[in-house]
């Protein structure tokens, strides 16, 4: 069974993330200069959340009125830019793959661990494709997801966001700040680097910004899949195909030889 999104308020998962990153201050207590920061953060996470209840507001009242809900994009009106996202593969090949995923996700690790090394050996090794991760963690569902999608931006910041990718795919029940940072040793990050990054919650508005992407583009389910063409020097793709869930390899097959068809 796939997770559907439902859009339950994200602030109760970030809060208490911030919380639990208080742990890396060890016993002391928190400095004036760190509690401003993270009531500046919590000010911010709270104007974020209003936005998010308004849309939901809104989409009540719509279903309330009897008018029928706006059907999902189609595939060609979908443009999405992957200007900041980790790339697996030659950043100059046309046909690109995006995957929304969710690092707590059953299916997005049944794809990483069966799919993904298919896909890498035929196309993104031999320059034909690149995979671009973004995040949609489904916080109603996977109370830890987001606290991962942090870290992997971490990672990113020191180079290792593959290697981060790949550890928290492995074990997606260990999400606690202490393990996080055994994995981040583990990869060879710097540990005070990663924790501080962690603490500072740099990747908030990166992870949040993929969810509201993967929403206005249909996303209700992870993993979903965008495959499409760009255009020299551009980071907009065009998507040509979704595909939504931990489908076969055979299927990805079939859609990538046929977009490179199209691409020539």
């Amino acid at each position: 069974m796939i997770h559907r999104t439902r859009l339950i308020p994200a602030i109760l998962s970030v809060v208490v993330f911030m919380f639990v990153t208080q742990l890396s201050f060890g016993q002391r207590r928190p400095t004036s200069e760190e509690l401003q920061v993270l009531r500046k953060d919590v000010d911010t996470i709270k104007a974020n959340q209003a936005d998010i209840e308004k849309s939901v507001r809104e989409l009540k009242d719509l279903a309330r009125s009897g008018q029928p809900t706006p059907p999902p994009p189609t595939p060609e009106s979908i443009v999405l830019g992957i200007d900041d996202d980790p790339v697996m593969g030659d950043k100059k090949a046309r046909l690109v793959l995006i995957e929304f995923s969710d690092f707590q996700c059953p299916f997005c690790a049944r794809f990483v661990r069966e799919t993904l090394p298919e896909i890498e050996k035929d196309y993104i090794k031999t320059g034909k494709l690149k995979y671009v991760f973004r995040d949609f963690p489904i916080t109603s569902a996977h109370k830890d997801a987001f606290k991962a999608a942090l870290a992997a931006g971490c990672a990113l910041d020191q180079g290792k966001y593959w290697e981060m990718h790949d550890r928290l795919f492995e074990n997606p029940t260990a999400f606690t700040v202490y393990n996080l940072t055994q994995n981040a040793e583990a990869i060879g990050l710097n540990k005070e680097t990663f924790q501080q990054c962690l603490n500072k919650l740099e990747y908030e508005t990166e992870v949040q910004s993929d969810f509201a992407d993967g929403l206005k583009a249909g996303v209700n389910q992870t993993p979903t899949f965008f495959l499409g063409l760009t255009e020299p020097n551009s980071p907009k793709v065009k998507v040509l195909t979704v595909i939504t869930g931990a489908k076969p390899y055979t299927v990805f097959k079939a859609a990538i030889d046929s977009a490179l068809q199209q691409g020539k």
